[in-house]
């Protein structure tokens, strides 16, 4: 009963696809929107991430503070391009 189910349901998307796709409603600007939210989401745990191994490596090693904050600060700006090029993409997408 489920296999059949499944396949009905599954039909049913596949066919009503050209309905949805005919409403003229701009996608393109609405999932833009999620997928800098999600960019962003990712980013900041990244980089919370990222920043809480870097003080507790400080911590742990006072000596070493110069070279983990060059690791912290690379890390972070390579973090941050991800958000940026997100951005970027978004805006090539909306405008075209």
């Amino acid at each position: 009963m489920n296999t059949k189910l499944f396949l009905l349901v599954l039909a049913l998307f596949v066919f009503a696809t050209p309905i949805f796709a005919a409403d003229g409603t701009n996608w393109v600007a609405i999932t833009s929107g999620f997928s800098m939210a999600i960019a962003s989401s990712v980013c900041g745990m990244a980089q919370a991430k990222a920043v809480a191994a870097a003080a507790e490596g400080m911590a742990r090693n006072p000596g070493a503070s110069a070279s983990i904050r060059f690791a912290l600060l690379l890390g972070l700006v390579l973090i941050e391009s991800l958000a940026l090029y997100t951005l970027v993409i978004i805006l090539l997408k909306v405008v075209n």
